[in-house]
């Protein structure tokens, strides 16, 4: 199966699209080409073949075959206490915004299983590992901007202390988007919350960047951004 999916990719892959790609994804270099749509089509095929076996492969030769395993992982029919070991063994093969990102987006599950779901997330915030808290944050991002939540959502950002640019990054896109939805909770939050600078001001420019979020709002906004002393 695998040097079968794999010609499949070669065969789709456009290199205009590679190279659009490759720039937008630091640090990887095993990229064909192939658009998220036609991988997903791909996934829902191996999930109706032998989903166990392909999940089972390591030594990936491309970019895409990550992303496909991702992909599966968030086709399969299965309860979460099930599921919830492949979620666990694939995360360790994060490495890029991009990977995770899909990953997250696809890895939908039931409403009875949500608090289960934001259990199994908790010791990824403790992690040193800045894919592992990444992949947490943008799951809140996806399935957890309610207010059930927020409150918690808002404690375990405050607790981030990770330097990494793409941890910080989700939390500020993060933030943004419980405004965007919880504008009054996230308000009150962004007036007293204990983030660092860069995060509080980039989450800042995110809901001012928002198309959801009217002009008053946006002024109000602007002027809450704190003044960055430079040495």
């Amino acid at each position: 199966m695998r040097e079968k999916i794999r010609k499949e990719l070669e065969i789709i892959a456009e290199e205009n699209y590679r190279i659009f790609a490759a720039k937008l994804i630091p640090n990887i270099d095993n990229l064909l080409g192939v658009r998220l749509p036609k991988l997903r089509k791909i996934a829902k095929k191996i999930v109706q073949l032998d989903y166990e076996y392909y999940l089972a492969m390591d030594n990936h030769l491309y970019f895409e075959e990550v992303m496909l395993q991702g992909m599966i992982i968030g086709e399969i029919k299965l309860p979460w206490t099930e599921r919830s070991r492949y979620v666990k063994q694939f995360i360790s093969k994060i490495d890029n915004w991009s990977v995770c990102d899909s990953f997250c987006c696809g890895l939908k599950f039931e409403v009875s299983e949500k608090e289960l779901v934001w259990q199994f997330l908790q010791p990824y915030f403790a992690s040193d590992k800045p894919y592992d808290i990444r992949f947490a944050v943008v799951m809140l991002l996806f399935y957890f901007v309610d207010d059930e939540y927020a409150q918690k959502a808002f404690t375990l950002f405050d607790q981030i202390k990770n330097e990494d640019y793409y941890v910080k990054m989700a939390v500020a896109w993060a933030i943004s988007i419980y405004f965007r939805e919880l504008p009054t909770l996230t308000m009150l939050y962004l007036q007293k919350n204990q983030l660092d600078d860069w995060i509080y001001n980039k989450a800042l420019q995110k809901i001012t960047e928002s198309l959801k979020v009217d002009s008053s709002t946006k002024i109000i906004i602007r002027s809450m951004k704190r003044k960055i002393n430079k040495l």
